[in-house]
């Protein structure tokens, strides 16, 4: 390096270095002082002086109170035979249904019937297999009328001819420990996995209603409406309002006697939901308050990438006759891909970091009873300032930063082969 490069780059890091003192004093010490801590046992009783302890506080975190049913392994054996078995089925009946069969349509509607069979196996509702089985067959339809072609196509229908082939063994084998029955057992046993349970839970249903009625919301406002710019604001301003003043406004609303909610749900003859006094509804409830406050933010995010896209590729479709439809299944939805993927990765990790809702609407408890609404960031706080568990908190902690770069990076691998960038 010469002389003038070597004074440059010292030069470019003496501006970077108050950025980076800030960092350091504000994120990366308490990062890698609470990695520390995790093995540490340290809590009220040892405050001033915190021993060692290895790995006893990640052990800890997953004791139960009274033992399983089944041990984990006799579940993650059975899984994994079943498992195998399906891909073998999966593989042998896949290939068949793609020799005979060439369309997308009648792939995904001679297979949409094991979709939701599979799914209603798991959740044992009849009525979530009819709902799925109309949204796949309404799906297939959309193939025939667009002629589209995915390239997930031969994942799309491999995916439904597992899930039928996995649930069909479960049920003709009899197989009675598996994963998912371990983990409805361990949750009402173990803190930790019911933490984790319940924050699955909230992320399933936030994220994709949250994102599917941002797009809805971004099309509507992109469109030549009046006020669009108050609209627009309108959607906006429950993203920057505070989490606590939303919180109580929703309790009230929320109140089985005299709340919004059921008042108009009343017009409709549906009677008096508990909605913060039933745990069935506890999830469902801060969900809905997730939603509602975050949609405007992904609305304008989707907006955004809406107006980026040139006009160029709709006026070619035009000349080719493209109806609104296609449009959007052709151009919109495709280059507004590194959108979708930028909002689904901020939304993962802010929804597996749920906290305020709970806190609040149920007034520093977590849920009405039996911790149904305990959350992964509530755990943590519960053990570092409740029970003064410091060790085990930042224990707790980087398990939960564990699962949340373990989805990140998932969502990264698929990001590299469906989203499409236009420079």
């Amino acid at each position: 390096m010469t002389r003038r490069g070597l004074k440059e780059a010292v030069e470019g890091y003496l501006f970077l270095l108050p950025s980076m003192v800030i960092l350091g004093i504000f994120v990366f010490w308490p990062i890698g002082f609470s990695l520390v801590l995790s093995f540490f046992k340290w809590d009220f009783r040892n405050m001033k002086n915190p021993s060692f302890a290895g790995f006893t506080n990640y052990k800890e975190i997953f004791s139960f109170i009274e033992p399983p049913a089944f041990p984990f392994w006799k579940a993650l054996l059975y899984t994994s035979l079943l498992v195998g078995m399906a891909v073998v089925v999966n593989y042998t009946l896949a290939s068949i249904v793609e020799r005979k069969w060439k369309s997308t349509f009648v792939n995904s509607a001679v297979l949409a019937s094991t979709l939701a069979v599979s799914l209603s196996g798991l959740v044992y509702s009849v009525p979530i297999a009819v709902l799925l089985t109309a949204v796949v067959w309404i799906e297939a339809v959309i193939d025939l009328m667009s002629f589209r072609e995915y390239n997930l196509r031969h994942l799309w229908s491999n995916l439904m001819v597992f899930s039928i082939s996995a649930v069909a063994l479960r049920y003709l084998l009899r197989f009675k420990y598996d994963l998912l029955v371990y983990l409805l057992d361990a949750k009402e046993k173990n803190d930790f996995i019911k933490a984790l349970y319940n924050t699955g839970y909230y992320v399933l249903l936030t994220v994709p209603i949250t994102l599917a009625l941002a797009l809805v919301i971004a099309l509507l406002l992109n469109a030549n409406i009046k006020f669009r710019a108050l609209f627009r604001t309108a959607y906006f301003i429950p993203f920057v309002t505070s989490v606590v003043a939303v919180s109580l406004v929703w309790q009230w609303m929320f109140n089985d006697e005299y709340g919004l909610l059921n008042y108009i749900l009343s017009f409709f003859g549906v009677q008096k939901i508990m909605w913060l006094k039933d745990e069935r509804w506890t999830i469902p409830t801060v969900a809905m308050v997730s939603i509602w406050k975050t949609v405007g933010y992904d609305a304008v995010i989707f907006l955004a990438g809406l107006q980026n896209i040139d006009k160029f590729y709709y006026e070619a479709a035009d000349v080719d006759g493209a109806n609104s439809f296609q449009k959007f299944l052709h151009i919109t939805w495709p280059l507004l891909s590194p959108t979708t993927f930028f909002l689904t990765i901020v939304s993962l990790i802010g929804a597996f970091k749920v906290f305020a809702e709970v806190f609040v609407l149920y007034q520093g408890l977590p849920g009405p009873y039996n911790n149904s609404g305990l959350t992964m960031v509530y755990y943590v706080f519960d053990l570092f300032y409740n029970q003064q568990r410091m060790g085990m908190a930042c224990a707790a902690a980087y398990l939960l930063f564990a699962v949340i770069l373990v989805f990140t990076l998932i969502q990264f691998k698929i990001g590299r082969r469906v989203v499409e960038y236009v420079s």
